[in-house]
């Protein structure tokens, strides 16, 4: 019973004992695997350990096992971090044991599972060892090139591979292309190969790609390494072969010895990489037999050679040359090529030139036309460079070259004259004699001339001699020549016509029958229409009487022309002056009306007058005289100014009152010519009146009786009268005064001029009564009750000249009032001033001055111009201050026009002149207008009238020195609007050799009536344009067609040109003359400014306009030359010469350029060669590279690969190695592109040098790469690369 009971106490004790601490349990979450990317950085944080304790003592947390080096666990946290990276690819899943400990029971563990993800953190890669092949240049488009092969580590997408090229070298626009690359791998030719014509070698670049993945949380793609695919295209036999040179020809003497080479043509095999032999042989000849052909392709003479039999064919041999290649070609067909090549044979010379009677290209050279004597005519003195007429000659040497040419020369006694045309020739030429020495050709001195035409060959010297005769006609070679070049005569203005003004100026002619036979003319121009010339004796009579007034022109200048039968001629200048007769009656201007009170007034007037008869003569020289009239003793006129004066104080009551005042004389003004002519003018002399006499009554005292108580009854009349014979001053009017007047009335009224009555009455409601006053005084008298009056007569005008020529008074203001008390004066209301009509204002508001008296004075008489204002009219009134109150005290108002006499005061003045005279001396003729001058003058009338005249002509030549020109200028005067225009006109011909400048001074004056002329003088400058100036264009249309376009050619010349063109001449070509025009056209092209232009500057011109070349092409213009140059052929075979040797010297600089930029290439390329060859000597034979080999190079690293890796021929890399070895003299082109575009190249085209015309050179780099120590296990021949197609003989 104890041990129940005992178990009872023992068992809580031992229950209290185990509960007291329990172990520490993971979570159930500790139960699942973690997952973690390998790509999780190493110390990041992996997982943390969870686990409980009931008893919540601290735990502690560890990690173990074989993989637990991948972590790192905080104890105390449980947390683990990465300790060491974690890779899927080696270890995509592992278990650790996990552990946690509470410090009071064992460690409680548990494995852990891990499981690593894949991250995209490999890239593919390659898998081939060996990235080169060989392919066929006829491999179909579409076959496979390469097969690549790469892996990716990865898993899914990641691990995916994609293949892409991504370069081909060369890149060209061909070869970008060219491949493609399938999804597997697999390179497909994608276009056809061409082992000349493209390259014979491509590398490409490939890349392996995966498909993209999380890596780093970051979808990636990963690519390989890029790797080179080296491809090498293997030729094959499918081109025909090719002549290095496009063409061959050469030179054999026609006594060449048999078996003499001759020429060597070369052919190769245009498949490089194939290179086949090639024999040729000779497949077709115009000549067979003559020629043959070796193996090494050197053409021989085979037969006897004869140029002769070659007369034909130019002189040369067609031979056909075939070379074929030894092997057939792809399809089995033999590969050749054909050329033709020219073989020249050329002679020896064993010919002398021979003279021939015929013309190129009708002879045959038989030896009927072999001839030695000639004949032939010339025109005596016949210009430098014309042939002789009727002259067939033509030398021949049928031998060619230097050998068939030869020099013509001339010998014999008149060999001086002449000169022979061609100086040089080969084979054959038309020969001319020509004239060289005009002077020397003369028919009067000898009518045959003789010359020896010698040719002599230019190598060995042999010659042929023939005379030619020569016959010389006689022609029209003098021209009429006057002995004095002016001539100085006068006659009579006015002569009957017919009269003669010169029979003894006769010009002279050395010429005999038609060609001496004179006629004369006169030249139209000035006085032409006026005089005439008896055309067979020169006798220059009158022509139009009525015309020949020298008033109008007193000096005439005539061209006298004396022309022969021969239709030459010369002329002399006539200068005719007109001698004066008195055959014009004076001439008065103006009109007289002349205006002076009585008493005080004084006449004092100029008659003014002049005679259009010539100056300083009796015929000009005027008289005045006073004809009888009934006032003329009164007056008196100066006979030789024309000063009329009165003689006395003049009395208006005198004059008989019908005349109302006027005194008319008569001016007599005559002349002192033979017979004297006269002219009359009236001066109207109106006498003023003035109030200088009283009234007076008929009686001095009246007496009347009246009755008285009478009323309105008449008392009585009284008269009156008064001596004054104006209204004015003789108008009565009565007035009453004294005791009683106011008991009448007295009315006056006018009985007639002067007289008046008063009727004395008696008021209506006035009666007188006698008992208060029996008698009455009465005084009649004058009261001032009318208004004052002007006289019309003193307001009529008058004329007062400008500038100060006239002063004081000019006029008076006559005032009248028929008041007897009067007291008046006459004030100026206003003043009006107008030109031509116009009012200009107040300008000459204080020119005049009115006095109180009437007086009109001139004020201000220096500014009284004519040209600012030609009427004053002055407005006045009369004022009476006497005048009763009641009563108007002014008069009307009244105008006084003072017209404003012109003066000369203004001399004349030339317009400006913007325009440029130019004078083309050769184009003008007399009379025609060379020049203009434009002149104004401010006077008025006769005064503004402005007449030109040449006061000197001179000539200005280019070196400075000054030649008088006097008589070979004229200048007329028209008139327009209020400018004159004076027209320079030529007198005569000008020489049109002269070079220089004319210089014309002209001189316009006016011509006043009255006082000196005034003038103006200007220098004109006239530019000549001379014959050197002259432009010869040829066209290939006749004379008629070009002057029908005469309009069309001057319109494009002037518009290209910018110029004036001057058209001289148009004529035909002769036949024997004509290079390619048919006719010619003379011409000048003058500038604005005087200067002109020369031939060179106007085919300049031209060319440089091809609108304007193409549209004178279309007009026929062929030939552009100076007249010399069209003139004269050795000048133009002198240039065609020159510009043959320069045109030659240009193409030897530039063959010489050219060779010197070949041989300093080729040097290059050589020097290249020989390092590229150093580098290959350097490398091992048999030795095998660990990286492939680049073709043409033997190098192996992308650093000395060239022409794959497209860098500069020049930037090999080589500059560090050099060579002295003796291979340095081969030319090696291994390194160049040697490859042929066909496509890209049809517009270049790259030719071959050509071969040596010897033994082929062997191909350099072989020989270098033979001469090498096979390697162990002669594996040189296995391992070797062969490029055909990189062959360095190429060069």
């Amino acid at each position: 019973m104890a041990w129940p009971w005992l178990s009872c106490l023992l068992l809580p004790a031992l229950v209290v004992s185990v509960t007291a601490n329990v172990a520490p349990t993971f979570l159930s979450n500790m139960s699942l695997p973690v997952t973690l990317p390998e790509d999780l950085p190493v110390g990041a944080e992996a997982f943390w350990m969870v686990a409980e304790d009931r008893d919540g003592d601290p735990l502690t947390y560890g990690i173990s096992g074989s993989n637990a080096y991948f972590f790192k666990v905080t104890p105390a946290t449980g947390e683990v971090r990465l300790a060491s990276s974690l890779d899927y690819e080696t270890l995509f899943w592992f278990a650790v044991n996990i552990s946690v400990s509470d410090g009071h029971n064992n460690p409680v563990l548990k494995e852990f599972q891990v499981i690593v993800e894949d991250r995209n953190d490999n890239a593919p890669v390659f898998q081939n060892t060996d990235f080169s092949t060989n392919i066929s240049e006829t491999l179909p488009v579409g076959s496979l090139v390469f097969s690549a092969l790469a892996t990716d580590k990865d898993t899914g997408p990641a691990g995916v591979v994609q293949y892409f090229i991504k370069e081909v070298t060369p890149s060209t626009e061909d070869s970008e292309y060219l491949f493609r690359i399938l999804s597997n791998g697999s390179i497909i030719l994608n276009g056809s190969l061409s082992y000349n014509n493209k390259s014979a070698f491509y590398q490409l670049k490939l890349v392996a790609c995966d498909s993209g993945g999380i890596f780093h949380n970051q979808f990636i793609t990963q690519c390989s390494s890029p790797v080179f695919l080296s491809i090498s295209v293997i030729d094959q036999p499918d081109l025909d072969p090719q002549f290095v040179r496009e063409f061959y020809s050469a030179s054999v003497a026609e006594d060449a010895l048999q078996g003499t080479s001759v020429l060597k043509v070369e052919a190769v095999d245009r498949d490089k990489g194939i290179n086949d032999r090639v024999t040729y042989i000779i497949s077709n000849s115009t000549r067979p037999g003559w020629f043959d052909i070796g193996p090494d392709g050197v053409i021989r003479v085979s037969g006897s050679l004869d140029r002769e039999q070659l007369l034909e064919e130019d002189e040369e041999v067609q031979v056909q040359i075939t070379a074929t290649e030894v092997n057939l070609n792809i399809y089995g067909q033999e590969a050749k090529v054909s050329i033709w090549v020219t073989l020249r044979v050329t002679d020896v010379n064993d010919h002398k030139p021979e003279f021939f009677n015929c013309s190129l290209p009708a002879c045959t050279f038989t030896p009927k036309e072999a001839q030695v004597n000639f004949t032939g005519s010339v025109d005596e003195h016949s210009a430098t460079r014309i042939p002789i007429d009727d002259l067939t000659m033509v030398v021949y040497d049928p031998d060619k070259g230097s050998n068939g040419t030869f020099l013509l020369s001339l010998e014999g006694p008149d060999a001086t004259a002449f000169s022979v045309s061609p100086e040089k020739a080969a084979g054959s030429a038309d020969v001319q004699v020509l004239v060289r020495d005009p002077s020397l050709v003369d028919y009067e001195k000898q009518t045959v001339m003789l010359v020896q035409v010698v040719a002599t060959d230019s190598v060995s010297r042999n010659s042929s001699v023939a005379l030619v005769t020569i016959h010389l006609r006689d022609i029209n070679d003098h021209r009429p020549t006057f002995p004095e070049s002016h001539y100085n005569l006068s006659i009579f203005e006015h002569s009957p016509v017919g009269s003669v003004v010169t029979n003894s100026i006769h010009a002279f002619d050395p010429d005999t029958g038609e060609g001496g036979r004179i006629t004369y003319s006169l030249l139209s121009g000035n006085g032409a229409e006026i005089f005439a010339v008896d055309p067979d004796s020169g006798t220059v009579t009158v022509k139009n009487s009525k015309l020949l007034d020298r008033e109008k022109q007193a000096v005439y200048y005539l061209t006298l022309q004396a022309t022969d039968g021969g239709n030459l001629s010369s002329s002399t200048t006539l200068e005719i002056h007109l001698l004066d007769i008195n055959d014009n009656q004076p001439v008065v201007t103006g009109s007289y009306n002349i205006f002076v009170q009585e008493e005080k007034g004084n006449v004092s007037i100029t008659i003014q007058a002049h005679d259009e008869d010539q100056p300083g003569t009796n015929n000009s020289r005027l008289y005045f005289s006073l004809l009888p009239s009934p006032y003329s003793h009164n007056f008196s006129v100066d006979p030789d100014t024309g000063l009329l004066r009165n003689l006395g104080p003049l009395d208006r009551e005198a004059i008989d009152p019908t005349l109302e005042g006027r005194i008319v004389l008569t001016v007599r003004v005559a002349d002192c010519g033979v017979p004297v002519l006269s002219t009359e003018v009236n001066v109207t002399i109106t006498v003023e009146d003035i109030n200088d006499n009283l009234p007076i009554f008929n009686q001095s005292n009246y007496i009347f009786p009246v009755k008285e108580r009478d009323s309105g009854v008449l008392v009585g009349v009284v008269l009156a009268w008064d001596a004054d014979q104006t209204e004015a001053n003789n108008r009565i009017s009565f007035s009453l005064s004294g005791s009683g007047a106011n008991n009448f009335i007295l009315r006056g009224s006018m009985l007639g001029s002067g007289r008046a009555e008063g009727r004395l009455r008696l008021p209506a409601d006035v009666s007188l009564d006698y008992e208060t006053l029996a008698s009455y005084n009465l005084t009649v008298s004058d009261v001032n009750d009318e208004p004052p009056t002007l006289s019309s007569a003193s307001l009529r005008g008058v004329q007062v000249a400008e500038n100060g020529s006239q002063h004081g008074q000019v006029a008076e203001v006559v005032a009248m009032d028929v008041d007897t008390d009067a007291q008046l004066e006459v004030q100026l209301v206003n003043v009006i001033c107008t030109k031509a009509g116009v009012d200009v204002g107040s300008l000459c508001r204080g020119w005049f001055s009115v006095l109180a008296n009437g007086s009109v004075l001139i004020n201000q008489s220096e500014a009284i111009d004519y040209e600012t204002c030609d009427l004053v009219t002055l407005v006045v009134r009369a004022y009476d201050l006497a005048t009763d109150p009641r009563f108007q005290a002014y008069s009307d108002n009244g105008s006084l026009p003072i017209t404003i006499e012109d003066i000369n005061d203004n001399a004349p003045y030339f317009l400006p002149q913007s325009e440029t005279f130019v004078i083309v001396p050769e184009v003008v003729i007399p009379s025609q207008q060379v020049a203009s001058v434009r002149a104004r003058d401010n006077d008025s009338g006769s005064n503004g009238a402005i007449v030109f005249s040449i006061l000197q002509a001179d000539f200005i030549t280019k070196d400075g020195a000054v030649l008088p020109f006097q008589d070979f200028f004229r200048v007329s005067t028209s008139p327009e609007a209020d400018v004159f225009i004076g027209h320079i006109e030529l007198k005569t011909s000008l020489d049109a050799t002269r070079q220089g400048t004319y210089q014309v001074t002209v001189q316009a004056q006016d011509r006043p009536s009255v006082g000196p002329a005034l003038e103006a003088n200007i220098t004109l400058n006239l530019f000549t344009v001379d014959q050197s100036y002259r432009v010869r264009l040829q066209f290939s249309t006749s004379k008629e067609e070009v002057g029908a376009n005469t309009d069309k050619i001057k319109t494009a010349l002037a518009q290209v040109t910018r110029t004036t063109v001057y058209i001289v001449d148009i004529e035909d070509i002769e036949s024997t003359a004509r290079d390619r025009g048919r006719s010619y056209l003379d011409a000048y092209f003058v500038f604005s400014n005087g200067s002109a232009l020369t031939i060179d500057e106007l085919r300049v011109i031209i060319r440089e306009d091809r609108d304007a070349e193409a549209e004178l092409v279309q007009l026929g213009l062929v030939v552009l030359g100076s007249q010399a140059n069209q003139k004269s052929d050795l000048p133009k075979v002198l240039s065609s010469v020159i510009i043959g040797l320069g045109v030659a010297l240009l193409l030897i600089i530039v063959i010489m350029t050219m060779a010197l930029l070949c041989t300093r290439k080729s040097y290059r390329r050589k020097l290249r060669a020989i390092k590229a060859a150093k580098e290959a000597r350097k490398t091992a034979a048999g030795v095998m590279p660990s990286t492939s080999a680049i073709p043409g190079t033997n190098m192996y690293t992308a650093e000395r690969a060239n022409p794959v890796l497209n860098l500069p021929t020049k930037d090999l890399g080589f500059e560090s190695q050099s060579s002295s070895s003796d291979l340095d003299h081969l030319s090696l082109n291994s390194l160049d592109d040697n490859s042929v575009d066909l496509e890209k190249n049809k517009k270049e085209i790259k030719k071959e040098p050509p071969q040596s015309p010897m033994e082929p050179d062997a191909e350099p780099l072989s020989v270098v790469l033979s001469g090498r120590t096979a390697g162990a296990g002669g594996q040189q021949q296995a391992l070797s690369f062969t490029n055909a197609g990189l062959d360095t003989t190429d060069l």
